[in-house]
């Protein structure tokens, strides 16, 4: 029988490791911090890419990876997953580049960007499909307050629990079930009684 060879890679020693554990011991090895950005980079980018295109993208994965390694001894150890902290920063980061998402917005909800509604198709397809996105979603978006779009996005983009979208965006997670379903309420409204979250019924109850 064969046996796979262990893994040798540049992060083989972060296997099986919380991501609590390498912020911790980035604190005497700086360089463990990689393994951190190895795991949730892609991510953060689709994320970013979603929300404010290609272009601004990069910047703010890298302003979301910069205040992290800065502020990685204020994380709570008692968390293990580092994604709902990451997604906080990264959407203060993305508040920065307000305008380019707003006019992002306003490109789509003309349907001038088909391509970026097919990247939002590539995990969401079970929640909100491409062609409910466009144009008229778009539109209902560009209309949200920022803070409601960011609880929004983080559910139905960043796949967070109530609980994770609440450690991200630093509110109670009974604030973040009263605000969906107020935002739930608001987007049916707009979009004429269509629920385009209808397959993901039970988050929004």
């Amino acid at each position: 029988m064969l046996i796979a060879p262990p893994d040798t890679g540049p992060y083989a020693f972060a296997e099986g490791m919380t991501d609590a554990a390498l912020l911790e011991q980035s604190l005497e090895v700086p360089e463990r911090f990689a393994a951190v950005f190895d795991r949730h980079n892609d991510e953060i980018y689709r994320y970013a890419v979603r929300r404010l295109g290609p272009e601004t993208a990069e910047d703010v994965v890298a302003e979301t990876f910069l205040t992290a390694f800065r502020k990685r001894g204020t994380y709570d150890p008692e968390r293990p997953d580092a994604r709902p902290w990451l997604y906080g920063i990264a959407t203060h980061a993305i508040r920065e580049h307000r305008r380019a998402e707003i006019r992002r917005n306003r490109t789509l909800a003309r349907g001038e960007a088909h391509s970026s509604a097919e990247s939002f198709a590539e995990r969401s397809d079970s929640k909100v499909t491409a062609e409910r996105l466009q144009p008229r979603l778009a539109a209902v978006l560009a209309r949200l307050s920022a803070a409601d779009r960011d609880l929004l996005l983080l559910i139905a983009w960043a796949d967070l629990t109530y609980e994770e979208a609440a450690q991200a965006l630093g509110v109670p997670v009974g604030t973040v079930r009263s605000r969906l379903h107020r935002i739930r309420k608001k987007v049916r409204r707009a979009l004429g009684g269509t629920d385009p979250m209808a397959t993901n019924e039970e988050s929004w109850a």
